[in-house]
């Protein structure tokens, strides 16, 4: 029997997987001879068996979408950041030196190197390769300092609140800059210790409550309270 290549891809419910004569594992069924996908993941199709590895809580990008990455390595002309999704983010070097540039290692390494933060934007994503970023547009690029902090990006609308409500709440009573992603990273800096802990407090109240109606009363009773 021909072994099979793994091959992992983005998923989503109803996709189709293989026709492969495979045993069925997790978040898959079987529809005629058609192996289809029931939830958001990553396919992962083994020399005998199917299954779906749930992404939820992994985030998807999305052309035009801010999110916040760490650089994890250099290789080639491009930067690689982890941005909380199946695939890192791919940042070329051209976006930060210039078209038709090719800078060194090193020169790339002075600019941002592994474990710095960066502010990007998805530049183009096609659920098949690394998302292309940019850090080339206005208010975008490294965050020099800040906690980084991480929810499910599908609790980050709460998070900013109806026209940034919530998040306008949460700076005003901490002097905090909190600058979120929509891939679920969110870096807070303060300059005073009382008012990061309270900010990253506000922050943990709202991944963990998101489902309550009154949350925004509550989180504005908390930060009201000098402790945390």
């Amino acid at each position: 029997m021909k072994k099979l290549e793994s091959k992992k891809r983005y998923v989503l419910p109803g996709d189709f997987i293989t026709t492969a004569p495979l045993r069925l594992q997790d978040n898959v069924v079987l529809e005629g001879k058609r192996i289809i996908s029931t939830t958001i993941g990553l396919s992962d199709v083994s020399a005998d068996s199917v299954r779906v590895i749930s992404l939820n809580g992994i985030y998807m990008p999305k052309i035009d979408d801010l999110v916040i990455g760490t650089i994890q390595s250099i290789f080639g002309n491009s930067w690689f950041a982890d941005i909380n999704s199946c695939y890192q983010g791919m940042l070329l070097g051209q976006d930060v030196f210039g078209r038709g540039s090719y800078p060194t290692t090193s020169e790339m390494k002075e600019r941002l190197d592994k474990g710095d933060i960066i502010f990007a934007r998805i530049a183009n994503s096609d659920r098949q390769r690394e998302p292309l970023i940019s850090i080339a547009d206005k208010n975008l690029g490294k965050i020099d300092s800040g906690e980084l902090i991480k929810i499910p990006p599908t609790k980050i609308p709460r998070l900013i609140g109806k026209h940034g409500s919530m998040i306008q709440t949460i700076e005003a009573s901490t002097n905090a800059t909190i600058t979120v992603g929509q891939n679920g990273f969110i870096v807070v800096s303060c300059d005073e210790t009382n008012g990061l802990l309270k900010a990253l407090a506000a922050i943990r109240m709202v991944d963990e409550q998101a489902h309550l109606v009154d949350l925004t009363d509550k989180v504005k009773k908390m930060l009201e309270y000098n402790g945390v």
